[in-house]
């Protein structure tokens, strides 16, 4: 049996007229860059995120950038972040010229723990990005307890979390100073390429980002600051558009095969095998396992025709890039474990039951 770590076709057949009458419109007006799509799609997401704007941006990545510049983070700065996320979360702050400085995880979470935060803040902290793993959100309430105490920006980094929310109903990325959004086509909303989007209450850092995004111009051809182009395009705002109405479903597709795998692997005897912890407001835009000899039985499930992914093989504290920060191996326990052990298993929400059946089976047949 052949299962995929993500099937995006059976999600693209089963939207095609709409989808294919979107991009038409997008053709037809001939209108490529921003415009009425890309509009129209910030004030869906708006709405449905619960923040008063949205500003679309061309990639995840873009939306952190655009999210420091708007806080005017320069060399000199120090911004706290996890040391177990994807590149982008530090690269962003690297690129400015700042520092990033790293705080371990939460092993039962992946996500920044927020108790160790005061032990790194100095007179050059400027931000605190935390980062909603997984599609779990981080422990808010103590993240801006801590950025409000020593005047801090927070600028959560809710790339795989759009639609996730926490014990008070706030919705990723809507409590802090901004949050930011990936649309790249693995993610829960993943558009037909790369897009983001930056979203903030507040009105003077919404159209500080719009500046931003078109190279820090207004008016046409007038700049008062130094931005870039990062613009969403009005293809990828449109297909977006007809996914978005569909999301809530995906996601409770995706939590029911998560609590299925949960009732597979308890039947199974699973003992070695650690599954993630569970909340009502986790969107499992991965499902990661935690497993002895992670690398074998990633091969054995490969060898099985079973997509799986290491999100992430090198903590950030570790990478070539970032030695001259000073990190060395064993600073950060938490992050390197989560690295050397877990694995992402199949959860898209057209999975199958007979599909996941034999990834638990194939998985505990390997580690027992």
């Amino acid at each position: 049996m052949e299962v995929p770590l993500l099937d995006l076709k059976q999600q693209y057949h089963a939207l095609k007229p709409e989808l294919d009458a979107a991009l038409s419109r997008v053709v037809e007006s001939q209108h490529f860059i921003l415009g009425p799509e890309v509009s129209a799609l910030e004030e869906e997401v708006a709405a449905f995120c619960g923040v008063r704007y949205a500003v679309g941006m061309s990639s995840g990545t873009d939306a952190l950038l655009a999210a420091l510049m708007a806080l005017d983070i320069a060399p000199g700065d120090e911004v706290v972040t996890s040391p177990y996320s994807f590149f982008a979360t530090a690269g962003v702050i690297a690129r400015l010229g700042a520092t990033p400085v790293f705080v371990d995880i939460d092993p039962a979470t992946f996500n920044i723990d927020a108790t160790r935060l005061d032990r790194v803040l100095t007179e050059r902290t400027r931000a605190i990005i935390p980062v909603h793993l997984y599609g779990r959100m981080a422990d808010m309430t103590a993240i801006m307890a801590v950025a409000e105490a020593r005047g801090l920006a927070v600028v959560e980094d809710a790339a795989q979390a759009i639609g996730a929310f926490d014990g008070e109903r706030r919705r990723a990325g809507t409590v802090g100073h901004m949050g930011c959004y990936s649309f790249f086509p693995s993610k829960n909303l993943g558009g037909f390429g790369d897009g983001g989007m930056t979203v903030t209450d507040d009105a003077a850092l919404a159209d500080r980002l719009r500046m931003l995004r078109m190279h820090g111009m207004e008016p046409r051809y007038y700049h008062s600051i130094i931005g870039g182009n990062f613009r969403l395009d009005a293809i990828q705002a449109a297909v977006l558009r007809v996914k978005l109405p569909h999301l809530d479903a995906w996601t409770a597709a995706r939590r029911s095969n998560a609590e299925r795998y949960r009732v597979l692997f308890s039947k199974a005897g699973a003992a070695h095998v650690t599954l993630p912890e569970d909340e009502p407001g986790h969107i499992y835009n991965q499902f990661v396992i935690r497993v002895p000899e992670r690398d074998r039985v990633q091969a054995r499930l490969r060898a099985s025709g079973i997509g799986t992914e290491i999100y992430y093989p090198v903590p950030l504290h570790l990478q070539e890039c970032f030695s001259s920060l000073g990190y060395s191996q064993g600073d950060m326990p938490h992050s390197e474990a989560a690295a050397a052990e877990t694995l992402a298993l199949p959860v898209f929400p057209e999975l199958t039951a007979d599909q996941q059946a034999y990834v638990v089976a194939t998985v505990v047949d390997t580690v027992t």
